[in-house]
């Protein structure tokens, strides 16, 4: 992960949440933990590799817990952490915030 060279608060935000998929993949998950599956099928255009590749990050970060129940096939779970769950009025924001743009347009 990169940096923060600034020291500011919105750039460490941007560090960890920055790029196309992390706050989406977040706001998928504010509702409840999904299989890399769903999370896949939700999130239209999203490449397998990105998806799981961001979610390592965000596992990494202490944002998501991933669960591996022992079955067979095996079943993987992610939902968000306490930490993640902090996450929820910055989804919120950001839901306002884009209907607000598409109304605009």
């Amino acid at each position: 992960m990169k940096v923060n060279v600034s020291g500011c608060s919105v750039e460490e935000a941007m560090r960890l949440l920055g790029g196309r998929w992390r706050l989406l993949i977040v706001s998928y998950l504010v509702d409840g933990p999904k299989r890399l599956n769903e999370l896949h099928r939700d999130i239209t255009g999203i490449s397998q590799r990105s998806l799981t590749l961001d979610l390592r990050a965000l596992e990494k970060s202490g944002l998501v817990k991933r669960t591996v129940w022992p079955s067979a096939p095996v079943r993987v779970d992610y939902e968000l952490t306490l930490d993640g769950k902090r996450l929820k009025p910055v989804i919120n924001v950001m839901k306002e915030f884009g209907m607000w743009l598409k109304q605009k347009s």
